[in-house]
């Protein structure tokens, strides 16, 4: 797996200061993507050992309140499998620090669907992952006054809460699992 950048202090894709990992390649090609050079599953630098032990590093500082992977696109089976050695590293690590995902497939529809009954990997990065906001960019729904996404249909999804209700259970910053002093 490629990287095309690591943000290490991004306020814009989850709540508080987070650490962001933009992976390369993607298949969905939205129109007015805002980084279409991470389509290309070469683009950039090839993620490794020592790429996990820096985002690791820099997620040390109490005031990090977690990691956010985008793309790219982190559900792209050959992403899966890169995924899965960062995300159980900082969940071991960091236990109390969230993870959020940015995907273009719906949570419903296509991951648990079509990906979960394929790729058992898809079921253990799904249990790492806190929230996941699905859902293509849509240039037609683009709405630069909401929250943590680019457009209108996209959702942001309490992982573990929608697979143990069975239903799409929202994000409400309201009660967000991961403020400072709350438990997970």
């Amino acid at each position: 797996m490629n990287f095309a950048d690591i943000k290490q202090y991004d306020i814009a894709n989850g709540p508080g200061i987070r650490i962001s990992l933009f992976v390369s390649g993607c298949t969905h090609h939205c129109k007015n993507c805002f980084n279409p050079e991470t389509w290309d599953f070469n683009y950039g630098s090839l993620f490794t050992s020592g790429t996990i032990k820096t985002i690791l590093d820099y997620m040390a500082p109490d005031y990090i309140r977690g990691l956010t992977i985008l793309g790219g696109e982190p559900f792209e089976h050959t992403n899966q499998f890169g995924l899965l050695p960062l995300v159980r590293a900082v969940k071991e690590r960091y236990p109390d620090k969230s993870i959020w995902c940015y995907t273009g497939y719906l949570f419903d529809e296509n991951i648990l669907k079509n990906m979960i009954p394929v790729w058992p990997e898809t079921t253990e990065l799904l249990s790492y992952i806190d929230v996941l906001v699905d859902g293509p960019f849509i240039e037609e729904e683009k709405d630069l006054g909401i929250k943590f996404r680019g457009s209108r249909n996209q959702r942001i999804i309490c992982v573990r809460e929608s697979l143990k209700s069975g239903k799409v259970v929202l994000w409400d910053e309201s009660r967000d699992f991961f403020s400072k002093g709350s438990e997970a």
